[in-house]
């Protein structure tokens, strides 16, 4: 019992250490949640700073979602502390108490605790990103896409009850982050990938 709390508590706190900013800061460049979007992710620092700083932050908040569960597999957790880990890495993102819980919208670390849980999940939610990005254009709206079908893929492939659960609650937040996203589609107004503005 005390090996879970701590590992939950290291996986939220390993989710709070913000890639975005930290390499902003790293390179001496503004803080990313005042400019653009105001979103600490891999989508406005590309369009900030360039490929490399995104994708320096990409595969930072993906490590995210993965090490902590690699190291609770390690560990031999049971499945509940690897659901409970995955949470917390992601809710650590989303509200990271080392910058004033103002985080981004979890779309990375989502996809980082996916491969963590089940390989085939993260898997299938990158396909379907990859597909709805190729066919719209729209990288939120191929978030929410692959974001929605992630938990029901989980429980196909025959996931333990806590991590449908834990990936469906992920799921409804990852939503609620991004309703600014999901208004401006409605109304037409989300820019497309590759678009210099917005996102």
């Amino acid at each position: 019992m005390t090996t879970g709390l701590i590992a939950t508590l290291a996986a939220y706190l390993f989710g709070s250490l913000s890639s975005a900013i930290i390499l902003c800061r790293l390179a001496g460049l503004p803080d990313p949640r005042t400019d653009g979007s105001g979103n600490p992710g891999a989508t406005n620092m590309l369009r900030l700073y360039g490929k490399g700083l995104a994708f320096a932050t990409l595969t930072g908040d993906l490590l995210k979602g993965l090490l902590p569960l690699l190291a609770g597999r390690w560990l031999g957790v049971d499945t509940g502390v690897l659901a409970l880990m995955g949470l917390a890495a992601f809710l650590g993102h989303l509200y990271p108490v080392f910058f004033s819980f103002r985080g981004g919208k979890g779309v990375a670390t989502y996809i980082g605790v996916l491969f963590g849980l089940d390989w085939r999940a993260g898997a299938a939610f990158v396909l379907v990103w990859l597909a709805m990005a190729l066919a719209f254009r729209y990288s939120s709206l191929s978030a929410l896409v692959a974001t929605l079908i992630a938990p029901a893929a989980l429980w196909w492939l025959g996931a333990p009850l806590p991590v449908v659960m834990s990936c469906s609650l992920m799921a409804v937040m990852l939503v609620w982050r991004h309703r600014s996203n999901i208004r401006n589609l409605l109304a037409g107004k989300e820019h497309r990938i590759g678009s210099r503005e917005g996102a």
